[in-house]
């Protein structure tokens, strides 16, 4: 078994920690462990590059991720990277799309026994990218408004069993309430599926399937298919909106005539401005954005097929 370098978050609380350490127990016993915490990039650089050919396991959750790929990405090293991930953040989208266990042991075996696989990588027009998935318009909005709501209900309940998973589907509905109608021009590998003169609630662009802790945005994103799942919601009516809500909760949103599902390689939005959450980072607003993917960008340990 390879040597592994796991990356933890230096702000992680005390139930992380212990949390992690059941991990290490495990993994130490095949093999040598090195731990080092980070808080910042200069500290994350620092740990990357001394990382040698070691296996490179993050801990912790999709922005963590987001965090040491695109380190990675801009040391021009990632295509000879190995990572694994420990999940232990709070909605772990990226583990479940992937179907890395979320109890900390069983994604410790996994690293120890899993396949090592090629994943692809969403890349934007200035060299940014996005691990799992990128939304615009009412999706930013409810991220905008569950991380309100996650900080809220994650104090109810005990450790990682708490209610912060609802934030995400309690964000959309209350951007459904009163979402941000957004006119863009929606171009899929050059071809326009929406114009201007059709409002849109919004856009998501998906490497991978859930966002905000388990909803299913872009249900059928695989991050190992070599494709973007794209999905626009035209839902803009009061009665469409909160259809369109319901659907969003029980995973059936796709099914409605005023939701368009394709796929395709690049994807280009344009018009009003509009915010953009990406990995659940929000940033915006922007006027035109582009997403390209880069299939079997990295490798990853992930669980036998």
């Amino acid at each position: 078994m390879e040597p592994l370098l796991v990356i933890t978050n230096s702000g992680a609380g005390t139930s992380d920690e212990e949390t992690l350490e059941r991990a290490l127990d495990i993994l130490r016993a095949e093999t040598s462990v090195e731990v080092a915490a980070t808080a910042d990039p200069g500290e994350l650089n620092g740990v990357l590059h001394r990382a040698g050919s070691r296996r490179i396991v993050v801990a912790g959750g999709d922005g963590s991720m987001h965090a040491v790929v695109a380190a990675l990405h801009r040391r021009h090293e990632l295509a000879d990277a190995v990572l694994g991930l420990l999940p232990l953040g709070t909605g772990n989208d990226f583990a479940r799309g992937n179907d890395i266990p979320l109890d900390i042991e069983e994604a410790a075996r996994v690293l120890l026994t899993g396949e090592v696989r090629r994943v692809d990588l969403i890349v934007d027009e200035v060299g940014e990218i996005v691990v799992n998935n990128v939304h615009a318009g009412a999706g930013a909005q409810a991220s905008r408004r569950a991380t309100r709501w996650k900080d809220r209900l994650g104090s109810i309940g005990v450790g990682k069993v708490n209610l912060g998973k609802l934030g995400y589907p309690i964000g959309a509905a209350l951007a459904a309430y009163k979402p941000p109608f957004v006119r863009l021009r929606v171009e899929v590998d050059g071809e326009c599926v929406v114009d201007l003169d059709q409002p849109v609630l919004m856009v998501a662009v998906g490497n991978g399937s859930d966002v905000g802790g388990g909803t299913s945005l872009n249900p059928e994103a695989e991050t190992t298919d070599g494709r973007l799942d794209v999905m626009v919601s035209r839902s803009i009516g009061p009665l469409a909106r909160f259809g369109y809500a319901a659907g969003l909760l029980l995973g059936r949103h796709e099914e409605r005539d005023d939701v368009i599902s394709l796929t395709g390689r690049t994807v280009s939005i344009a018009g009003e401005p509009f915010y953009c959450s990406a990995d659940g980072e929000i940033y915006g607003p922007e006027r035109q954005r582009t997403w390209h993917l880069e299939p079997g960008a990295y490798s990853m340990v992930l669980p036998h097929r």
